[in-house]
């Protein structure tokens, strides 16, 4: 196996891992998109765009592979925002949005994998680390904060 071979399992395998620990977040919080999920997301993302960059020989064409890495980043990104919305409820009669943190996710999960792929590991490592600190930090906060508005508003009453 080349090093090239080794380092492009790398990128994939480190792809799925940072789905997992996103999706990690999900399943704690009994959401419909978990570990699975969110780590074949970021799968998808690194296969497609590893494959684009690795692609014959356009790396002896840097225009040409230059085109086609922003045409795969906008085709996922795009794509993926599809499954994203398919989380996304409104109730008109509370007046009320559920599913937007998932969808979120699921496209955060895709551009991660894309970091992968294209091996910007600073990136990479920088996205997970706020992702999770947004995801298990803030919902820590949130839920903090309607708590002690509940009580506040139990008071009046």
């Amino acid at each position: 196996m080349s090093a090239v071979e080794i380092d492009e399992i790398l990128r994939l395998c480190i792809a799925t891992l940072v789905g997992i620990a996103i999706g990690f977040n999900r399943e704690l919080r009994g959401k419909p998109l978990g570990m699975r999920t969110l780590a074949l997301v970021a799968l998808g993302a690194a296969i497609a765009s590893t494959t684009a960059i690795h692609f014959g020989s356009l790396s002896e064409y840097p225009d040409a592979l230059s085109r086609v890495v922003q045409g795969v980043i906008q085709g996922v990104l795009t794509g993926i925002g599809f499954i994203g919305a398919g989380v996304v409820l409104h109730d008109r009669q509370t007046a009320t949005v559920r599913g937007l943190t998932t969808a979120a996710t699921v496209w955060i999960a895709a551009a991660l994998g894309i970091s992968c792929a294209l091996a910007d590991w600073v990136v990479v490592t920088t996205g997970v680390v706020l992702t999770l600190l947004v995801l298990f930090g803030l919902g820590w906060v949130e839920s903090t904060l309607m708590s002690a508005h509940r009580d506040d508003q139990g008071d009046r009453s």
